[in-house]
């Protein structure tokens, strides 16, 4: 039976190509990216950065790359970000930390993704669950989410 979460039904009702890959637990990008399929570059990493008390961003950055604090700070002008816990980052989403995807995430956060990501055939994002994962074009990620495109990764 094909897995359902609020990621799947966000894509399903706006007509989103994607495919779903179901690979088990690992324990690293690299496993992951190596189970999906994909170059670890185009496996993506959701990231929900605290911009201000109970205010959030989420960041795609490739998954060989880390987060340029100070590239995003000048990008959302401001002079701080912190990264919350598991508990926070679950009730600002509805995902736990491993699954965390924009699609259907609780809270309508603003999407940043990598630059570095755009012209990449195809990209591969948590799905919501434990063990498994989309496979889509970015720029359906992009249109899906209104995601604004910014060099923000190491």
């Amino acid at each position: 039976m094909p897995i359902a979460t609020p990621a799947t039904a966000f894509l399903d009702a706006r007509g989103i190509t994607y495919s779903v890959v179901e690979y088990g637990r690992v324990s690293s990008a690299e496993e992951a990216a190596e189970a999906r399929g994909i170059r670890l570059e185009q496996l993506v990493k959701t990231l929900v950065v605290r911009v201000a008390e109970g205010e959030y961003v989420l960041v795609l950055i490739p998954g060989d790359g880390g987060l340029d604090y100070k590239k995003l700070r000048a990008e959302l002008g401001v002079r701080r970000l912190t990264m919350p816990d598991p508990a926070e980052a679950k009730d600002a989403t509805g995902y736990e930390r491993g699954t965390i995807t924009p699609f259907g995430a609780e809270g309508g956060w603003p999407v940043i993704i990598d630059h570095r990501l755009e012209d990449m055939d195809l990209i591969s994002l948590g799905a919501g669950v434990h063990g498994a994962a989309l496979n889509l074009d970015p720029a359906d990620v992009i249109a899906a989410t209104s995601a604004r495109v910014l060099d923000i990764a190491k």
